[in-house]
């Protein structure tokens, strides 16, 4: 046979079935199986957002290519969403429309590094992030992000670990798989240090729209001098109209760093599902109301999980935010790998190990609290209470 490519060869199994299959072994003992695995809305779409979509993937219109930075109506919607969120003047030459956010950063990365140039990342990082710089023979370096911190990283670590090799600093915020939120000040003060030494600030915020507080301005990065030269900005609409399978995202970024991305997008899929584009640029402004109702639905869910962890004895969260938990759990010296496989096993509970955001993250399970329901999460007091590794 002949060979591989051994970037990707060497690449770990993709971790969501891996741990899926895991669930598929409870017997339903401890009652229905609880999936806190996979970041996916907990609840449908909009009606609305169904019947657009439905008009749209019946138009004709929409069956041919598109632009391959997507649809002009949806740009200049979405451009003008991002200025009232932050604030800021942003245009349709600011918007690059991609499949989904994992697309977006993989644009991004190719647009700003190549083989044996290095990206900067915190740890715990966001697994997809790892490996597609792996596979793209893109090396990394990593600043470690400490619980008694809030997960946040340090500034005088992240100027450390800035060499010459370092083309690019990738953040998350609202962050994966911790939750942290990192305040918008220490944003500004991680974009003026990337500024100064010349690197680009990769920033996914894929989960902005679930802060804990209505109309809070994630940061102020877009009003700030030279913010397209230093800034690309990711997001993902999956979340926030629950339609992860129609794969939509975009990047906010100056206009020269939209024309590198355009290359990239052309060669990847030349443009994002048409359908989709068409309906979510009307949905935007028609489902705000309800998108702030999923937004106070996310908080109370997070509500629901910190008074359990506050009864349960020996688990400790010790971050939560957004769609994500970061869980201690009270087994030192055993893997998070072992622990997750069982509680999914006997407790009918699923969950990702720490591992799978850094080795050294062994103590800890991301739970991705938002796929539950409130009564839902109720159910894990007594399962996390009675749960053993014996």
């Amino acid at each position: 046979m002949p060979a591989f490519n051994p970037l990707i060869e060497k690449l770990s199994p993709p971790p969501v079935p891996s741990v899926a299959a895991w669930g598929r072994a409870y017997d339903g003992s401890r009652g229905p199986l609880i999936d806190l695995s996979q970041a996916v809305p907990g609840y449908p779409a909009h009606p609305d957002m169904l019947k657009l979509l439905g008009e749209t993937g019946s138009s004709k219109a929409f069956t041919g290519y598109g632009p391959i930075e997507g649809e002009a109506e949806l740009r200049t919607a979405y451009a003008a969403h991002v200025s009232e969120v932050y604030g800021a003047g942003i245009g349709l030459r600011n918007i690059h429309v991609t499949s989904g956010c994992n697309q977006a950063f993989v644009c991004a990365a190719m647009t700003v590094a190549g083989p044996g140039n290095t990206v900067l990342m915190t740890e715990p990082f966001y697994f997809n992030h790892e490996t597609t710089l792996a596979m793209m023979g893109v090396k990394t370096a990593f600043v470690a992000c400490d619980a008694a911190n809030g997960f946040l990283p340090d500034l005088v670590g992240l100027e450390a670990a800035i060499t010459g090799e370092v083309r690019a600093l990738a953040l998350v915020s609202p962050n994966n798989p911790t939750g942290a939120i990192y305040p918008p000040s220490l944003l500004e003060a991680i974009f003026k240090l990337c500024r100064n030494k010349g690197i680009w600030l990769i920033l996914d915020e894929t989960y902005r729209d679930f802060l804990p507080t209505a109309d809070q301005v994630p940061h102020a990065l877009f009003s700030l001098d030279g913010w397209e030269d230093t800034l690309i900005s990711l997001y993902s609409f999956s979340k926030s109209f629950c339609i992860p399978g129609h794969r939509l995202g975009a990047i906010t970024a100056g206009p020269v760093a939209v024309e590198q991305i355009a290359k990239i997008m052309d060669n990847l899929q030349i443009c994002a599902p048409r359908a989709a584009q068409a309906a979510v640029a009307k949905a935007l402004p028609l489902l705000a109301d309800w998108r702030e109702e999923n937004r106070q639905e996310i908080g109370r869910r997070a509500d629901a999980l910190k008074a359990v962890m506050r009864s349960v004895n020996d688990w400790k969260l010790d971050a939560i935010g957004a769609y994500f938990a970061f869980v201690r759990h009270p087994f030192p010296g055993r893997s998070s790998a072992e622990v997750a496989e069982k509680l999914a096993r006997q407790a009918g509970v699923i969950c990702i190990p720490g591992a799978y955001f850094g080795e050294s993250q062994q103590n800890y399970l991301r739970f991705a609290f938002a796929n539950a329901d409130v009564p839902t999460i109720g159910l894990l007091r007594e399962r996390l209470q009675n749960f053993s590794l014996s």
